[in-house]
């Protein structure tokens, strides 16, 4: 009889637990929806005096000294109305003349808020890059210091150029593959020395794990380090294994601190065979495999994908922020001597 009561108190406690995480989301929901037309209404206000700045300047109505009359007469105004200073006045003007011509965009403007705006149009010099970073920073949620953390990485940079060497397997196998992956990864808060071993980059990489998720994409699950797997009678160990959700694919990655040699693919293939055998599940993809080492040689890269069957990718890591105007070049000039045919955002 006691046992009873004690089960039927614990049930009792349970159901009340769920009713008040129930009543919790609801409130947390609500919270965001308040905070999506606020911020709606505030992107909607700033665009209308950006406008009417703009409009005024063009004209010749008002010079600088106007737009500081403004900022003053607000405050003096409405002493409790604040962000109105002549130098986000100018940055309202900025942020109208950017995106009024590009009505595509908007939308994506409308759902950020004004911090992560004035990030991406202050920084951004494309249509390209600026649609990139917002259409990044609705789908990862990211803070306006990870924000910033993308563009000093020269994220879209990367993307657009690890885009161009993947291989046609892996688009057949992954249509929806493109921007997942990047050729280069940018590794810098993992604070190792230039000479580091296998062993000092996996434990680095574990140790900052959420940063190294930002790094890859959200939409990767860390399954396990050292992730066993048996074959016949022996043991192998995946260094680092991964979920993506949306290729909803296994993802491992084998870390070398050296260059590249065509040998490692045998090793990450015997694993993607593993992995697809024993490890996946039916309704899953064919895994992908990732080398990630310290340098490679692009030739010889090629050489050794172009008769691989596995859907694996090389890509390389550094230990230093990029030098983002070299990349902006680079890219400049794999864009002129290989376009990219239907890609999105491709310029004819």
């Amino acid at each position: 009889m006691q046992g009873w009561v004690l089960m039927s108190k614990n049930n009792g406690q349970l159901s009340t637990q769920k009713d008040f995480d129930e009543l919790l989301k609801l409130i947390q929901q609500s919270r965001q929806k308040v905070y999506r037309h606020i911020n709606t209404a505030l992107i909607e206000l700033y665009w209308q005096i950006g406008k009417n700045i703009s409009e005024k300047v063009a004209s010749a109505a008002w010079g600088k000294s106007v737009v500081s009359e403004l900022a003053k007469y607000i405050t003096q105004n409405d002493p409790e109305v604040k962000g109105f200073s002549d130098k986000n006045l100018w940055r309202m003007k900025q942020f109208y003349e950017t995106y009024h011509a590009d009505e595509k965009l908007l939308p994506l403007v409308r759902e950020l808020p004004w911090t992560h705006n004035t990030i991406i149009f202050s920084r951004c010099k494309t249509t390209e890059e600026r649609n990139f970073y917002l259409q990044l920073c609705q789908k990862e949620q990211y803070s306006s210091r990870q924000l910033e953390r993308q563009i000093d990485v020269a994220q879209f940079e990367r993307t657009m150029m690890g885009q161009q060497k993947l291989s046609s397997l892996l688009r057949e196998l992954h249509p929806n593959i493109a921007g997942t992956f990047k050729d280069n990864y940018v590794l810098e808060f993992l604070g190792l020395p230039e000479t580091h071993s296998e062993n000092d980059l996996k434990k680095a990489l574990i140790h900052h794990m959420k940063t190294f998720i930002l790094e890859l994409g959200k939409d990767f699950i860390f399954m396990g380090e050292e992730y066993c797997l048996q074959v016949g009678n022996q043991d192998f160990f995946i260094d680092l294994l991964f979920f993506h959700r949306g290729l909803s694919a296994l993802v491992a990655f084998e870390l070398k601190v050296g260059k590249f040699k065509p040998d490692h693919l045998g090793q990450l293939n015997f694993y993607l065979e593993a992995l697809d055998r024993d490890i996946k599940k039916h309704h899953e993809n064919p895994s992908i495999g990732v080398l990630l080492c310290r340098d490679k040689d692009q030739e010889v890269v090629e050489y050794a994908l172009s008769r691989n069957l596995s859907p694996a990718l090389i890509a390389e890591y550094q230990l230093q922020l990029p030098d983002k105007k070299l990349i902006q070049a680079k890219l400049h000039e794999l864009l002129a001597d290989q376009p990219w045919p239907g890609e999105k955002g491709e310029e004819k």
